[in-house]
């Protein structure tokens, strides 16, 4: 048995969207399932995400603290943001995000994790990368609006987020994700065994 997701689509017998927002939308498919029954699954449609657990010289974490509507809290998080364009190369839009969120730039990118946020609900894929040998970005801080003018920042341990995470102090599913693989890379074979920062990506595809 190999040990690894692969892809996979049963047959769609009627498809909908009842609804359409700005960066996402809400499907319904008619599915036909293993023993020939047709099930009606609703999903939200995503364009996908990356986000960037960026390590200084000090073995800190630079994390923000945004307002996040749906759970009606702040959390603490790191950089993160949509993939705005369709074949988006996603480390260029990492490189954007942590431009814009923290107005900082790196010379290292690894990739650490890619994940799906809520595979059951929504086709939201995820991916994370390690950004190291950081240093304040040149030009003007971007001019941020609705909740991310409220964002705080802060640089924390690695230690200190891994006990956090396993306490249950913070619950930003790249945040948890990007801490535990990063500490799990350093436990196993070394962050220099990391997949390059242009590893292909199935579940969302780009040009280099």
């Amino acid at each position: 048995m190999e040990l690894q997701d692969t892809p996979q689509e049963w047959r769609i017998v009627a498809t909908a969207t009842p609804f359409r927002g700005n960066k996402t939308s809400v499907r319904t498919d008619d599915v036909v399932m293993p023993d020939g029954e047709v099930a009606r699954r609703d999903y939200q449609v995503h364009p996908g995400s990356v986000a960037v657990l960026a390590l200084d010289e000090e073995d800190r974490v630079l994390l923000i603290k945004q307002y996040r509507h749906p759970v009606r809290q702040k959390l603490w998080e790191i950089p993160a943001g949509l993939l705005d364009v369709p074949g988006e190369n996603p480390l260029h839009a990492a490189q954007r995000e942590l431009y814009e969120e923290a107005h900082v730039k790196a010379g290292d990118w690894r990739v650490l994790s890619d994940v799906y946020t809520s595979p059951g609900g929504c086709d939201e894929a995820v991916r994370i990368f390690l950004a190291r040998d950081l240093a304040e970005a040149e030009g003007e801080r971007f001019e941020v609006s609705e909740e991310e003018a409220d964002m705080e920042t802060a640089r924390v341990p690695l230690a200190e987020l891994v006990r956090g995470v396993l306490a249950g102090d913070f619950h930003n599913n790249c945040l948890v994700v990007g801490v535990l693989s990063l500490a799990a890379a350093r436990a196993g074979d070394g962050l220099d065994s990391l997949r390059p920062a242009d590893a292909p990506w199935p579940a969302r595809p780009f040009e280099a």
